[in-house]
């Protein structure tokens, strides 16, 4: 029964990453106006019928690449020692996952896709939030406090989820000048460090 339980969940895992890679590559190739769930569970040799298992609507399928890069990080954090402070862990796992890997390209497409348009950003956010929820579980695991009374895990999860978001959609603009891991970096060491305000004659433009 164990084994056949890992296979079923194994097979539903690789049908649900072919939905959501046909939807991304749909939208990239078509736009999102292109996109339909018939062309999307044609391109993964699915049914509509099951597609619907697996997703709403097109939006959500589309957005999943990111949505599920911020799963890895929930399950990443899990995985970090115990004994590690939580903001080491944060940023030890959104460099694991944010930084480029295979898929750069596709994934760079789909981020400048979903900010152009305002259903799927509602689709990612709402994933987002899912996330920061069972993420603040997890660090209150790991910090002995209480996610149903206590701050400090949501806000943790919070920052976790903004740095994924914002530090991604600065990047893809590509007008900070910055590596992704330097801006990770950047961005946690801000929220470390209480959010002080930036001193005006160091950001001011040079040339202006």
């Amino acid at each position: 029964m164990t084994v056949e339980m890992g296979l079923r969940e194994r097979k539903k895992a690789a049908t649900r990453e072919a939905l959501s890679r046909a939807a991304m590559r749909l939208a990239i190739e078509h736009g999102v106006e292109g996109v339909t769930v018939d062309a999307i569970a044609a391109a993964a040799d699915v049914s509509a019928r099951t597609f619907h298992n697996y997703f709403p609507g097109k939006e959500e399928a589309i957005v999943a690449p990111l949505t599920d890069g911020a799963r890895e990080v929930l399950a990443r954090l899990a995985q970090r020692p115990a004994d590690e402070p939580v903001w080491d862990s944060v940023r030890a796992v959104l460099h694991d996952v944010l930084v480029p890997g295979e898929r750069f390209e596709e994934m760079i497409a789909l981020m400048r896709i979903v900010k152009a348009d305002p259903s799927l950003v509602a689709s990612q956010l709402c994933g987002l939030g899912e996330m920061q929820r069972e993420a603040a579980a997890v660090i209150a695991a790991r910090t002995g406090t209480d996610p149903e009374r206590d701050l400090y895990p949501h806000l943790v999860a919070g920052v976790m989820g903004l740095t994924m978001r914002v530090v991604a959609n600065l990047w893809v603009d590509g007008r900070t000048g910055a590596d992704l891991p330097d801006l990770i970096d950047s961005a946690l060491a801000q929220f470390r460090a209480g959010l002080p305000a930036p001193d005006a004659a160091a950001t001011a433009d040079p040339s202006g």
